[in-house]
Order: C-alpha cells, then structure tokens, then sequence
C-alpha cells in the first residue's frame, strides 16, 4: 500500500470516529426535532459507502423514538395550564361507574371536554402548517366545531334532536354576543385613546350568510305555526333537508370564495385604513411544533376521548336538569357553549387585547357562520342518514332571538370600528338572552327525554 492509500485511509477513519463520537441518534434526533429544518441540511460524510450499523444501534433507535415521543406529549399535553381540566374526564367515568349522581358526571364531563377541544384546534392547526391554505382551510372548516358537531351526532343517537338544536343556537349566541362583546369590551379599554379598526369586508360577507342561516331556519317555523303544509308532518321537514342542502352548497361556495379571493380582500387594516401585509408576512415566520403525522394521531386520540366524554355528557343532561332545577333550554343554550368553548373565547379576547381584531372575528363572527351554515345542516343530513326526523323548525322562541341577535350585531360591524361601549351592549345583550331562556320552558325537550332510546 503506497502513501496516498495510507492517507486516504486515515482520514476515513478519522471521519467515521467523528461521526460516532457525536452519536447517530444525536443526528438523528435533532432531524425528528426540528420539523420546520431541512433534515438535508445533516448530512453523512459518506456518499460511496454505507454506514456499518453497530450492535447497538436498534437501542439507540427505540430510545429516539421514545423521547420523540415524550416531546410530543410534552408539547400537547404539558405546554398549556388549561389542561389541568383533563384529568376530570375520567372523573367524569369513574364517578358514573360508582354512583348515579348525573349532576357530577354531567359537570365533570364538560369541564374534561373542555382542554380537548381547545387542543383539538391546536392539533388541526398544526397539521395546517403541512397541508397548504386551501386544504388547511377546509380542515379548520371541519375541525373548527368538531366538539359541537361530536355532541349533536351523540344527541341525535339518542333521540334527542331538540337538545341538537338548542345546544348549535347556544354557540350562535354565545360567540355573537359574549365572546364578541367582551373582545371589543377589553380592546376597548386597552387601546381606549384610538379608535380600532377591522376589515369591514369579514363582517358584511358573515353577516350576510348568517342572515341567509336565519331564513333556512325561519320559513321551517313559519310554515308550521301558520298551518299551511301541503302534506301535514311531511313538507316542513322536507322544506328543512332541501334547505339545508341549499346552505351546505352556500358554504362550499364561501370557503372556496375565501381561499380564492385576492389576498387584500380579507387582509387586516391598520389603524388608518389601509390594508396592511405584515399579518401575512408574520404567518410565514411561524413553525410547526409537532410533525405531521403526529398531528394526524393526536387528532385521532383527541376526536376519539371527546367521544367518550360526550356518551356521558349526552346521558346525563336530563339527570342534571333535574338535580340543578334548570330547564334542559337553559343548559344547551347557556351553560353548553360558555363553559365548553372557554378556551376559544378565552383565545379570542386575547387576541383583541393584542390589538388583532380581525382575528378576533374570525374566531367569533366565522365560527357563528360556520355553526349556522354548516353545523345545523350537516346534523340535518346526518340525522336523515340515521333515520331521525331533525329539521330546521327552532321553534318561534329561539327563531326570533336568533334572528334579532343576527340584525343587532350586523349593525354593530357594518362602521368597521369598535370600541367598549358596543362591547358592553353585546354584553347585556347576551344578558338578556340568557335571562330569557332562564325563563322559558320547552316542554319538546321533557317530552323527548321521557321517550325510551332506540
């Protein structure tokens, strides 16, 4: 062997030192880490030849996998104080299992579905960051309201189609009134020396199909109450299919206007008026926590629990009706949607705080728009694919809250301003709704809860 040949393997062996050195499961690791790095980026210094594989590389390889795991649980589980409610959903079952206090496993179960909800929006967020904007936007679209969509279809299940719609109005109204009253009520008091300012353009196109909710679920109601059916029992219900059919094509439509429309058209405006780009810009900048694939599981694990959770939510609402001495109205349309969507509300007056309203009316204005539009329909269909007779008849009670409280906060966006006291009018004005429904009886739901489940 001439010298080049002993220098030449020399330094092969100086480099496959280096590389042992570090340890193959520190590369390894830190490429598993970094899902928003270029795993190309590390690279072996070998491009002819192949790594031997020592004898304990498959132990280096499980402890990668399992720390990979750990911070993954770490990031979903442990990164967030509202989590500290997690551990009351298997209360929720252990207290069902050993007594037969309804009221308990009715209240543990909402505060438990509580943190999965909100980490049910953090996982699809993630899994937006791999998927593009337009199948990102359909996946929030779907995602967005999967715990009230999860509760309805389990309601439904049972039977329980007025507890569907009373507890759908209830996100309605909460997201329109509190949630949006109390963002513009703390921006207000925060930045109370400027007028702030959003793109007036969301709040007209929401507006506008939140009305166009409003009459699918208004001519149900008007032909039962003024007795017109051609075919008694038959039309309003198949009035109720077609439109909803109607409104699902409308929202297609709307998702697809969005995710197409120029950039400027829904951009965030600065205090003069003019659109500003930097939210775009500030998009760019921001990096998965978690990789792909572990967003698809924790989708599936997060999905399948508030499942679990929503059996004995469903279960025991009648049973906490009683105990509490509260019609099962009140429950679905107050209590349901303020404590099961703390979270995003607790989200989107954070958002108004930091001066970022528009996304405070995305989180707000397009989840009511999203509940009205898609949520209702959708129970609609499934309920025809199950055999349950679900329509869009809300009664002429909840009908007419909902239409006004569509027209009071219509009028409150069409200036593109806010400031605390329309925050506080929304405020009272939800008062007043839950006053209201504290009062009123609807005697369909004791009348179904009394029926036995099929």
């Amino acid at each position: 062997m001439d010298y080049k040949q002993r220098v030449g393997v020399q330094s092969l062996v100086e480099q496959m030192g280096s590389v042992d050195n570090r340890s193959m499961l520190d590369l390894d690791y830190e490429c598993l880490l970094s899902p928003g790095k270029d795993a190309r980026k590390i690279q072996i210094p070998f491009s002819d030849q192949q790594l031997p594989l020592s004898d304990g590389f498959p132990i280096r390889y499980h402890k990668m996998i399992r720390n990979r795991v750990y911070g993954s649980i770490k990031t979903v589980v442990f990164s967030n104080k509202l989590n500290l409610l997690m551990p009351f959903g298997p209360q929720a079952i252990l207290v069902h299992k050993l007594t037969a206090n309804n009221a308990w496993v009715f209240f543990l179960s909402l505060l438990g579905i509580t943190p999965l909800a909100e980490r049910l929006g953090y996982a699809t967020e993630q899994l937006a960051f791999y998927t593009g904007p337009t199948v990102g936007g359909l996946l929030n679209a779907t995602f967005g309201n999967a715990t009230e969509l999860i509760i309805s279809i389990y309601a439904l299940k049972s039977g329980m189609t007025r507890v569907v719609q009373l507890s759908l109005l209830g996100s309605i109204l909460s997201n329109m009134l509190l949630v949006l009253g109390c963002a513009f009520f703390c921006d207000g008091l925060v930045y109370h020396r400027k007028e702030q300012v959003f793109n007036k353009a969301t709040g007209v196109v929401n507006s506008g199909l939140l009305l166009m909710a409003v009459m699918g679920l208004l001519f149900p109601a008007v032909l039962h109450y003024t007795h017109t059916e051609r075919q008694v029992g038959k039309s309003e219900l198949a009035l109720s299919r077609f439109s909803s059919c109607i409104m699902l094509v409308a929202y297609a439509a709307y998702l697809f206007f969005q995710l197409r429309s120029p950039n400027d058209f829904y951009s965030p405006i600065d205090e003069e008026g003019s659109h500003d780009g930097e939210g775009s810009d500030n998009d760019e900048d921001e990096a998965p926590e978690i990789t792909k694939w572990e967003s698809v599981i924790w989708l599936t694990i997060l999905t399948a629990w508030i499942s679990i959770l929503s059996g004995y939510l469903v279960d025991t609402i009648q049973g906490a009706s009683e105990a509490w001495d509260l019609s099962i109205a009140f429950i679905s349309v107050i209590l349901l949607p303020v404590i099961g969507n703390a979270a995003e509300h607790a989200s989107a007056i954070m958002f108004a705080m930091k001066d970022k309203l528009d996304i405070t009316l995305g989180v707000a204005i397009g989840s009511s728009t999203q509940i009205s539009m898609f949520g209702i329909p959708f129970c609609v269909v499934i309920g025809w694919m199950m055999g349950r007779e679900m329509d869009l008849n809300f009664h002429l009670f909840e009908t007419a809250t909902l239409f006004i409280t569509v027209m009071v906060v219509a009028f409150f966006l069409q200036e593109g301003t806010a400031n605390y006291f329309k925050g506080l009018m929304l405020i009272l004005c939800y008062l007043i709704v839950a006053a209201s429904f504290y009062a009123h009886e609807d005697p369909t739901t004791t009348n179904q809860n009394k029926q036995p489940k099929t």
